[in-house]
Protein backbone atom coordinates (compact mmCIF):
# COMPACT_ATOMS: atom_id res chain seq x y z
CA UNK A 1 0.00 0.00 0.00
CA UNK A 2 1.79 2.98 -1.20
CA UNK A 3 1.80 5.61 1.50
CA UNK A 4 -0.41 8.88 1.95
CA UNK A 5 1.14 12.42 1.06
CA UNK A 6 1.94 14.64 3.91
CA UNK A 7 -0.72 17.42 4.82
CA UNK A 8 1.57 20.19 2.63
CA UNK A 9 2.18 18.01 -0.35
CA UNK A 10 -1.60 17.96 -0.60
CA UNK A 11 -1.64 21.66 -1.02
CA UNK A 12 -1.45 24.01 -3.68
CA UNK A 13 1.77 25.99 -3.90
CA UNK A 14 -0.40 29.16 -4.25
CA UNK A 15 -2.37 28.22 -0.59
CA UNK A 16 1.20 28.63 1.25
CA UNK A 17 1.14 32.24 2.76
CA UNK A 18 2.76 34.92 1.03
CA UNK A 19 4.79 37.58 3.12
CA UNK A 20 5.49 40.62 0.98
CA UNK A 21 9.43 41.22 1.66
CA UNK A 22 10.16 44.62 3.43
CA UNK A 23 12.26 47.18 1.36
CA UNK A 24 14.98 48.99 3.78
CA UNK A 25 15.47 52.51 3.00
CA UNK A 26 18.64 52.23 4.84
CA UNK A 27 20.31 49.05 2.83
CA UNK A 28 18.07 49.95 -0.09
CA UNK A 29 17.57 46.22 -0.10
CA UNK A 30 15.22 43.61 0.70
CA UNK A 31 15.22 41.99 4.14
CA UNK A 32 14.27 38.17 4.51
CA UNK A 33 13.13 37.73 1.34
CA UNK A 34 12.97 33.72 1.12
CA UNK A 35 10.20 33.99 -2.41
CA UNK A 36 11.64 34.07 -5.64
CA UNK A 37 11.94 37.63 -7.05
CA UNK A 38 9.46 38.44 -10.27
CA UNK A 39 11.11 38.76 -13.44
CA UNK A 40 10.90 41.69 -16.28
CA UNK A 41 8.14 44.04 -15.53
CA UNK A 42 6.26 42.59 -12.67
CA UNK A 43 9.82 43.07 -10.21
CA UNK A 44 9.52 46.70 -11.40
CA UNK A 45 6.08 46.97 -10.35
CA UNK A 46 7.04 45.47 -7.25
CA UNK A 47 9.68 47.03 -6.24
CA UNK A 48 7.78 50.80 -7.09
CA UNK A 49 5.01 50.00 -5.25
CA UNK A 50 7.41 48.81 -2.47
CA UNK A 51 9.35 51.76 -2.43
CA UNK A 52 6.15 54.13 -2.26
CA UNK A 53 4.92 52.61 0.35
CA UNK A 54 7.56 52.74 2.75
CA UNK A 55 7.74 56.82 1.78
CA UNK A 56 4.19 57.08 2.45
CA UNK A 57 5.10 55.18 6.24
CA UNK A 58 8.25 57.60 6.47
CA UNK A 59 5.97 60.65 5.68
CA UNK A 60 3.50 59.69 7.69
CA UNK A 61 6.07 59.01 11.02
CA UNK A 62 7.30 62.46 9.97
CA UNK A 63 3.87 63.86 10.11
CA UNK A 64 3.51 61.83 13.81
CA UNK A 65 6.48 64.27 14.98
CA UNK A 66 5.17 67.32 13.83
CA UNK A 67 2.03 66.50 16.46
CA UNK A 68 1.16 68.58 19.90
CA UNK A 69 1.08 66.68 22.68
CA UNK A 70 -2.33 67.06 22.75
CA UNK A 71 -2.99 65.73 19.27
CA UNK A 72 -1.03 63.03 20.32
CA UNK A 73 -3.25 61.56 22.47
CA UNK A 74 -6.40 61.60 19.85
CA UNK A 75 -4.00 59.02 17.85
CA UNK A 76 -4.51 55.57 18.87
CA UNK A 77 -0.52 54.60 19.11
CA UNK A 78 0.85 51.09 20.44
CA UNK A 79 3.46 51.80 23.06
CA UNK A 80 6.21 50.90 21.35
CA UNK A 81 5.26 53.53 18.62
CA UNK A 82 4.39 56.40 21.21
CA UNK A 83 7.99 55.35 22.76
CA UNK A 84 9.78 55.64 19.59
CA UNK A 85 8.16 59.30 18.79
CA UNK A 86 9.62 60.22 22.18
CA UNK A 87 12.98 59.18 21.18
CA UNK A 88 13.03 60.61 18.22
CA UNK A 89 12.02 63.85 19.82
CA UNK A 90 14.56 63.87 22.20
CA UNK A 91 17.37 63.28 19.98
CA UNK A 92 19.34 67.02 18.63
CA UNK A 93 21.76 64.92 15.99
CA UNK A 94 20.23 65.13 12.87
CA UNK A 95 21.83 61.67 11.50
CA UNK A 96 20.38 60.27 15.12
CA UNK A 97 17.04 61.58 14.60
CA UNK A 98 17.02 60.33 11.04
CA UNK A 99 17.33 57.02 12.21
CA UNK A 100 14.96 57.11 14.44
CA UNK A 101 12.59 58.23 12.30
CA UNK A 102 13.29 55.32 9.65
CA UNK A 103 12.46 53.13 13.04
CA UNK A 104 9.56 54.47 13.35
CA UNK A 105 8.03 53.79 10.22
CA UNK A 106 8.96 50.21 10.10
CA UNK A 107 7.21 50.00 13.82
CA UNK A 108 4.12 51.41 11.75
CA UNK A 109 4.92 49.06 8.70
CA UNK A 110 4.36 46.45 11.05
CA UNK A 111 0.60 47.09 11.86
CA UNK A 112 -2.56 48.51 9.82
CA UNK A 113 -1.49 52.31 9.82
CA UNK A 114 -5.41 52.89 8.63
CA UNK A 115 -6.31 54.72 12.07
CA UNK A 116 -3.11 56.70 12.17
CA UNK A 117 -3.57 57.79 8.82
CA UNK A 118 -7.39 58.40 9.70
CA UNK A 119 -6.23 60.70 12.66
CA UNK A 120 -3.84 62.79 11.33
CA UNK A 121 -5.97 63.82 8.13
CA UNK A 122 -9.17 64.27 10.79
CA UNK A 123 -6.28 67.13 12.04
CA UNK A 124 -5.68 68.23 8.25
CA UNK A 125 -8.58 69.29 8.00
CA UNK A 126 -9.39 70.88 11.46
CA UNK A 127 -6.56 72.72 10.20
CA UNK A 128 -8.43 74.11 7.12
CA UNK A 129 -11.36 74.38 8.83
CA UNK A 130 -9.70 76.83 11.15
CA UNK A 131 -7.94 78.35 7.88
CA UNK A 132 -11.31 78.98 6.33
CA UNK A 133 -13.42 80.43 9.20
CA UNK A 134 -10.38 82.81 9.90
CA UNK A 135 -10.32 84.23 6.15
CA UNK A 136 -14.19 84.42 5.69
CA UNK A 137 -14.15 86.82 9.18
CA UNK A 138 -11.39 88.62 8.53
CA UNK A 139 -12.87 89.40 5.34
CA UNK A 140 -16.46 90.42 6.73
CA UNK A 141 -15.04 92.38 9.93
CA UNK A 142 -13.31 94.42 6.72
CA UNK A 143 -16.63 94.30 5.01
CA UNK A 144 -18.67 95.59 7.98
CA UNK A 145 -15.37 98.43 8.72
CA UNK A 146 -16.00 99.74 5.20
CA UNK A 147 -19.41 99.64 4.67
CA UNK A 148 -21.05 99.83 8.09
CA UNK A 149 -25.08 99.28 7.76
CA UNK A 150 -24.98 98.39 4.09
CA UNK A 151 -22.76 95.53 4.60
CA UNK A 152 -24.51 94.54 7.53
CA UNK A 153 -27.91 94.42 5.86
CA UNK A 154 -26.07 91.93 2.86
CA UNK A 155 -25.09 89.72 5.65
CA UNK A 156 -28.16 89.26 7.69
CA UNK A 157 -29.90 88.55 4.23
CA UNK A 158 -27.17 85.68 3.85
CA UNK A 159 -26.82 84.58 7.29
CA UNK A 160 -29.37 83.51 10.34
CA UNK A 161 -27.16 84.26 13.34
CA UNK A 162 -26.99 87.61 12.75
CA UNK A 163 -27.26 90.04 15.89
CA UNK A 164 -27.61 93.15 13.99
CA UNK A 165 -27.71 95.52 17.14
CA UNK A 166 -24.65 94.14 18.50
CA UNK A 167 -22.51 93.79 15.29
CA UNK A 168 -23.66 97.63 14.82
CA UNK A 169 -22.43 99.32 17.94
CA UNK A 170 -19.33 97.18 17.41
CA UNK A 171 -18.76 98.81 14.27
CA UNK A 172 -19.72 102.27 15.56
CA UNK A 173 -16.89 101.86 18.28
CA UNK A 174 -14.68 100.47 15.79
CA UNK A 175 -14.82 104.14 13.84
CA UNK A 176 -14.75 105.71 16.49
CA UNK A 177 -11.66 104.24 17.74
CA UNK A 178 -10.07 104.63 14.52
CA UNK A 179 -10.55 108.32 14.44
CA UNK A 180 -8.91 108.42 17.71
CA UNK A 181 -6.46 106.90 16.96
CA UNK A 182 -6.95 104.09 19.58
CA UNK A 183 -5.60 100.30 19.62
CA UNK A 184 -8.51 98.58 17.62
CA UNK A 185 -10.54 96.86 20.50
CA UNK A 186 -13.75 97.19 18.68
CA UNK A 187 -12.41 95.59 15.50
CA UNK A 188 -10.82 92.49 17.35
CA UNK A 189 -13.98 92.08 19.41
CA UNK A 190 -16.03 92.62 15.84
CA UNK A 191 -13.80 89.89 14.38
CA UNK A 192 -14.08 87.80 17.32
CA UNK A 193 -18.19 88.11 16.62
CA UNK A 194 -17.97 86.77 12.99
CA UNK A 195 -15.59 83.92 14.18
CA UNK A 196 -18.52 82.51 16.87
CA UNK A 197 -21.31 83.03 13.96
CA UNK A 198 -18.98 81.11 11.64
CA UNK A 199 -18.42 78.34 14.09
CA UNK A 200 -22.08 78.11 14.51
CA UNK A 201 -22.74 78.49 10.72
CA UNK A 202 -20.22 79.32 7.78
CA UNK A 203 -20.32 82.61 6.94
CA UNK A 204 -21.20 83.01 2.77
CA UNK A 205 -18.49 83.93 0.65
CA UNK A 206 -17.97 88.13 1.10
CA UNK A 207 -19.05 90.30 -1.62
Amino acid sequence: MAALPCAAETLHKSEFPYAIPEYSLTTGKYENDELEEPSGSEQLISKSQLKRDAQAMKDLASELLELSKSQLSKVPLDEDILLAIQQARAFRSHGARRRQLLYLAKLIRRIDPSPIIEAVEGFHCEALALTGRQHRSEAWRDFLLEQGDTALGVLRQQHAGVDVQSLRQLIRNAALELKAGKPPAAARALFRALRDMDLAQPLPPCP
